[in-house]
């Protein structure tokens, strides 16, 4: 498929919005719907070991709220410490979103930092892309790893900008602006941004786009918090198009002072 716009294109759909959201620790259900309204996002990803979307017939199904009509339901293996139980979380929301071949890939390495544990990182996508998923992997800000998963078949790679709900920012810019320089697939910073200033660097870098969850739902006002990060993915985005001037070490006049009467 090819690009007829400034969309963001994965596994062969397009998308306007640049902005991916989570949907964890919001109050409700409720607040879930309306901060992911207000982002503008059109791809949400579940965490299906935490989240309900039909394993449990019992409980509220989120996919209630955010139907699969409306949005690119994106499971995530959030919670997996180990290849194989990723895997079979994928297998489970395969089957419980009738086919559905887009997922999330992360493999964590320990339950303080969330940090990826980039050797089963790596053997769990392969597995999946054998068997025929889109995978989407979350991974550290490793221009190597990135081009190694890449190169196995995943359909974006998701270097993180800093620890998991640390809403630090862009910690190492350099390493994702090697990585984005370097790559043929989608660039998706995910996890440690913290505020709309921190989704617009990410953009002015070149990334194709941010996931984000925290952020929003941990904010004040997290549906205010969503708009505003809209915003900043969208001011980002234009400003990486429109080309930054270059950064000088001294002043320089914005008037030309050629020909000026004294």
């Amino acid at each position: 498929m090819t690009q007829t716009s400034d969309s963001l294109l994965i596994a062969g759909k397009e998308y306007r919005s640049r902005l991916l959201v989570g949907t964890g620790k919001y109050k409700d259900l409720d607040e879930t719907a309306r901060a992911i309204e207000a982002s503008g996002a059109e791809i949400v990803t579940i965490a299906v070991r935490r989240t309900n979307i039909g394993q449990n017939s019992d409980e509220p199904n989120i996919l209630e709220v955010l139907p699969p009509e409306r949005y690119t339901i994106l499971p995530n293996t959030a919670g997996c410490y180990d290849v194989e139980t990723a895997v079979r979380t994928c297998q489970l929301a395969r089957e419980l979103l009738d086919g559905h071949p887009l997922v999330k890939l992360e493999v964590l390495g320990d339950q303080k930092t969330l940090f990826p544990d980039v050797m089963a990182t790596l053997k769990a996508a392969e597995i999946l892309v054998k068997d025929g998923f889109q995978v989407m992997v979350y991974t550290n800000d490793d221009p190597i790893v990135a081009r190694e998963l890449e190169s196995m078949g995943c359909v974006a790679v998701m270097p993180l900008a800093a620890p998991i709900g640390s809403g630090l920012g862009i910690r190492n810019p350099l390493n994702i602006l090697t990585i984005v320089e370097n790559a043929k697939v989608p660039i998706i910073v995910d996890a440690g941004v913290g505020t709309a200033s921190d989704a617009a660097e990410a953009m002015e870098l070149g990334c194709d786009g941010v996931l984000m969850n925290t952020a929003i739902a941990a904010a004040k006002h997290p549906v205010l918090m969503a708009s505003a990060m809209r915003k900043g993915i969208e001011a980002g985005r234009e400003a990486y198009l429109a080309g930054r001037m270059a950064a000088k070490r001294y002043a320089s006049a914005s008037s030309p002072i050629e020909g000026l009467f004294f």
